[in-house]
């Protein structure tokens, strides 16, 4: 979660303030990956998202690396072919690869992350592509702390981010090119009118990618504190 990588995600301090409170009723029971997973299932259902019933028992690591994190945390630059081996390698099909990067509809996107597909020295960009290019100028050095929306409804969990992708709208540069990539554009365009079967599909997505590589029983351990290790 300190990862520079997540420079952007708020209120981190809350998972440690639910750990507390939790140890209260039930100590050194419940585990800072079950908050984590729990804190995420609870954020998308108070946006307006599905309600995802999410298995328990998840036990914390005894060690942490920030060098470890990072990679798993895809680049801003990964395209479809490297998104779809990332998420097949957990077990998701191509419908719920598509399905967990909704979850983009919630939130900001922060200039640092999509310059690089708004450099001026390109030949043919368009218009959308323009109006990001004067929310964000290329090597501003201010684009850690500037950023754009990532759809019209940045605090509702709906299906918004689909339609204005498949329009020509989408503020990654992931978001982008599954809206033109055969594989992914017809998924997209699904989900941009139906956004019962984008919930449905977001949640078997969900709990495939809070299952991967978790440890259980008498694996790790329950951690104390969740920002540090005991």
């Amino acid at each position: 979660m300190a990862s520079s990588k997540n420079f952007g995600i708020r209120k981190r301090e809350t998972i440690g303030v639910i750990k507390s409170l939790v140890d209260l009723e039930c100590p050194g029971q419940v585990s800072c990956a079950d908050i984590l997973v729990l804190a995420a299932r609870d954020a998308v259902v108070r946006s307006g998202g599905p309600l995802i019933k999410v298995p328990l028992g998840r036990r914390d690591s005894i060690s942490s690396s920030y060098k470890l994190a990072d990679a798993f945390l895809p680049p801003a630059s990964t395209g479809v072919n490297d998104m779809l081996h990332i998420f097949a390698e957990k077990g998701m099909t191509i419908d719920e690869s598509v399905a967990i990067l909704g979850a983009h509809t919630l939130g900001i996107s922060h200039c640092v992350n999509i310059v690089d597909r708004l450099d001026k020295r390109r030949e043919k960009r368009t218009g959308f592509e323009l109006s990001l290019g004067l929310k964000c100028p290329f090597g501003s050095l201010a684009s850690n702390s500037t950023f754009v929306g990532n759809d019209l409804t940045i605090f509702f969990f709906d299906n918004q981010y689909y339609r204005q992708a498949i329009g020509g709208q989408g503020v990654m540069k992931i978001d982008a090119d599954m809206s033109m990539d055969p594989r992914t554009a017809p998924i997209m365009e699904r989900f941009a009118v139906d956004q019962d079967e984008f919930f449905q599909t977001f949640s078997s997505a969900f709990l495939k990618l809070s299952s991967t590589n978790v440890l259980t029983g008498n694996q790790g351990v329950v951690r104390n504190r969740c920002n540090e290790v005991d």
